[in-house]
């Protein structure tokens, strides 16, 4: 555990002093002494509801009408968690696409039910299940992005 908090805090600094003035910052932007990887939050979601952490992924979606959500590629494969804040509060450019963004706050779980989980399945093509998903999304505080 100490070897964890001694690494992110490393990992932190650094990242401090490499984002450079080009960086975009949103409400403050992010606390990087709190860098946890997206794998790792979505592996243990329940530790994250309360207590803020700050992650990192490079983004690959931005909503196109108001700019109010962004989605991140995870350190994992094929993983990505999407941030979402209320419309108006914090609006994230489509130029951002491909950039790497930190956001600092806590996830949110959206249980759905049987049928929204096979509408939503359906609408993506892929086949119907017998289980009610969760979704997660992440509502940040503050979000930093950097070329």
């Amino acid at each position: 555990m100490k070897f964890n908090l001694k690494l992110n805090l490393i990992i932190g600094s650094f990242l401090l002093t490499s984002i450079n003035a080009e960086a975009k910052e949103f409400n403050g932007g992010a606390d990087m002494t709190i860098l946890t990887p997206v794998s790792k939050v979505l592996a243990q979601p329940e530790n994250y509801y309360v207590i803020p952490t700050t992650i990192m992924g490079t983004v690959v979606k931005v909503c196109q009408k108001r700019g109010c959500w962004m989605q991140l590629a995870s350190d994992k494969a094929y993983e990505t968690l999407t941030i979402k804040v209320p419309d108006g509060k914090m609006v994230f450019p489509m130029a951002d696409m491909g950039k790497t963004a930190y956001a600092t706050g806590v996830l949110n779980a959206i249980e759905l039910t049987l049928a929204q989980t096979n509408q939503r399945l359906k609408s993506q093509d892929k086949p119907s299940v017998t289980e009610p998903m969760t979704l997660y999304r992440f509502s940040p505080t503050g979000v930093t992005i950097v070329d």
